[in-house]
């Protein structure tokens, strides 16, 4: 099974993401890491994703393209990732899909976490005291809350459309998003 999780930035994709790969044995690939790991690793592409990430902006096309292909081309993924933070527009779902076709697999399952702006902040702030990460502070989160908003409802009505799409309430507890999320994972399993 590959599935796609989307929300905003802070609405706890990644925590969703980790759960879901421990339970259901998945891949967890989180293009925001993905990202971060070249800019620790000062590669010239991580100092080019630092200077755009730190603006507020979105990484291009081409560059997280590239970082996916390494993954989905494995056969150790095959069939077991979850993507998380891609695709973020409409260009990438199609990318995504055409990559997939490529080595035999295809997208079983969107989940969709619906989170209000408020919501996002507070965790924006929470979570930049605790991961120390210097992308997230309010400026910058209601950029990319914004960006987020407007770049993503063409890819969730193109997977709206294949019915593969399902929100969920991601304004809930940790626990009560796991448990459905849990459910619908189940119900397409079979």
């Amino acid at each position: 099974m590959n599935l796609v999780i989307f929300g905003p930035p802070g609405a706890g994709k990644g925590t969703q993401s980790k759960f879901i790969s421990n339970r259901f044995n998945l891949h967890q690939l989180s293009t925001g890491e993905l990202l971060r790991i070249e800019i620790k690793n000062k590669t010239i592409l991580g100092s080019k994703i630092s200077s755009i990430m730190n603006s507020g902006d979105l990484v291009s096309d081409d560059i997280v393209t590239t970082l996916i292909e390494k993954y989905i081309s494995q056969n150790t993924y095959k069939n077991r990732l979850i993507f998380d933070g891609y695709p973020r527009n409409l260009n990438q779902a199609i990318n995504l899909d055409k990559l997939l076709k490529k080595y035999d697999q295809k997208i079983d399952l969107v989940l969709n976490l619906s989170v209000k702006l408020d919501t996002i902040k507070k965790r924006i702030l929470e979570r930049r005291f605790q991961e120390k990460r210097a992308d997230d502070n309010e400026v910058v989160a209601i950029k990319r809350f914004k960006n987020y908003e407007s770049s993503t409802k063409p890819v969730l009505d193109y997977y709206n459309k294949s019915n593969l799409l399902k929100d969920v309430n991601g304004e809930a507890s940790i626990t009560e998003i796991n448990v459905e999320i849990s459910g619908i994972i189940e119900s397409i399993k079979g």
